[in-house]
C-alpha cells in the first residue's frame, strides 16, 4: 500500500529558485526568528516546524523580504 507522504519543504521551488542563496537563507532565519516569538498560522499546518514554515512562507512569496 502506497504511503502519500507531502515534503514539508517545497524541494521543487527551492532547486527552481532564481535568487541568491545567501539572501534567501537569511531571510529564511529571520524569518524563522519572527516565527519563534510570535506565530504563524501556517505552523500547524507543517507540524510545528519552524524553519519548514518560514521556508515556505518565503519561497511561495507569501511573506517578502528585502536583503539590505
Amino acid at each position: 500500500m502506497p504511503v502519500d507522504r507531502k515534503l514539508i519543504i517545497p524541494l521543487g521551488d527551492l532547486v527552481n529558485h532564481e535568487g541568491n542563496m545567501f539572501e534567501l537563507t537569511n531571510a529564511v532565519i529571520h524569518r524563522a526568528a519572527q516565527i519563534s516569538a510570535a506565530g504563524s498560522d501556517s505552523l500547524e499546518k507543517n507540524k510545528g516546524k519552524i524553519v519548514s514554515t518560514a521556508l515556505e512562507e518565503i519561497i511561495s512569496k507569501n511573506v517578502e523580504y528585502e536583503y539590505q
